[in-house]
């Protein structure tokens, strides 16, 4: 009986040759929590079946159509978006959505992705490096890419 138990094997992934994942998703699809929700367990790595949290297993991401977001509700009109020019006080600019939209397209996508990444020394990895916004359907990158949806 004991031979059944000692000749399975448990197989522990490294980051050494690894070859990570490329994930294309089209954000005209789907409303911004659900999108960002899924990005962020593929940059991850979340959703791989091998998945181990001390090996930094995630994939890349590829966000296509951002300029065409879906927002539910009258969050076009009632979310805002805050920023300190200068740091001086009474320096506080206000944007709505509508208006982010209008000057950057990707930056409302970015933030929601980014502040449901785990808050730790890889944010900056997963957001900077592994994702790629795209305003409209082109892209320029090579790889495989399978859809994430």
């Amino acid at each position: 009986m004991s031979q059944i138990y000692s000749s399975t094997k448990t197989t522990n992934p490294s980051a050494t040759n690894y070859n990570r994942p490329w994930y294309i998703i089209d954000a005209s699809k789907l409303p911004v929590g659900r999108l960002a929700s899924k990005v962020a367990t593929a940059l991850t790595g979340k959703n791989l079946a091998n998945y181990t949290p001390h090996v930094d297993m995630g994939g890349c991401v590829v966000v296509i159509n951002s300029a065409k977001l879906v927002f539910t509700g009258k969050k076009m009109e009632k979310k805002n978006y805050f920023r300190y020019d200068n740091g001086r006080i009474g320096s506080l600019k206000v944007r709505s959505l509508s208006q982010q939209l209008a000057v950057d397209p990707k930056k409302p996508i970015y933030l929601a992705i980014k502040r449901m990444l785990p808050k730790n020394r890889h944010q900056d990895i997963w957001a900077n490096q592994r994702l790629h916004i795209i305003p409209g359907d082109k892209h320029s990158f090579t790889q495989i890419l399978t859809p994430l949806i």
